[in-house]
């Protein structure tokens, strides 16, 4: 982990921290995937072996002063877990409804309001996990936020992690792994 990532890290904990001190009382953030279990194999259509299209995404327990919800899908163990040089950023959303429930499988038409960020491959929507060595952790990473962050002109993971400060509710992750079939 890097400094400026646990910078971030802390940050959005603190904010996290300090919503429920203002009183934002809801049962936790909730995330899920009818696709994969926490800490199960990510199925090959949503990986560069397959389709490449999103998993299906549920959520529940926003707290009742969610605005948008944010969207991040990373993976730490770049290029080779045994030796991670990088987190490796596979899609950024921003935007999202409040009222919003999940996004559906293959999400290409995103929710009214909704934006898109840019990926490590330098382009809006997801790329799903194509790992060059060995097994690695992907987080989805959810964020209830008390502001829409309007037009960011297609942020990166850290541009959107700076306009998120001090607008965090809630976070809430799922981690699936991948390791690739065809070599």
């Amino acid at each position: 982990m890097t400094t400026r990532t646990l910078a971030v890290a802390v940050l959005l904990a603190l904010s996290a921290q300090a919503a429920e001190q203002r009183g934002d009382k809801s049962m936790a953030l909730s995330l899920t995937s009818p696709a994969f279990t926490q800490g199960g194999e990510i199925p090959p259509q949503y990986t560069c072996e397959g389709k490449d299209v999103s998993p299906a995404l549920q959520w529940s327990g926003a707290p009742e002063k969610t605005r948008s919800f944010a969207l991040i899908v990373d993976d730490p163990d770049a290029p080779d877990p045994k030796a991670p040089k990088m987190t490796w950023v596979h899609w950024v959303l921003y935007d999202l409804p409040a009222g919003a429930k999940g996004l559906p499988e293959a999400s290409k038409a995103l929710p009214d309001g909704a934006r898109d960020g840019l990926n490590d491959w330098k382009r809006t929507g997801y790329g799903g996990p194509c790992p060059p060595i060995g097994r690695h952790r992907y987080y989805f990473k959810l964020y209830a936020l008390d502001a829409a962050l309007a037009d960011l002109r297609k942020p990166t993971k850290a541009q959107l992690e700076k306009a998120m400060e001090g607008h965090v509710l809630a976070k809430a992750e799922l981690m699936g792994t991948y390791e690739k079939k065809k070599r």
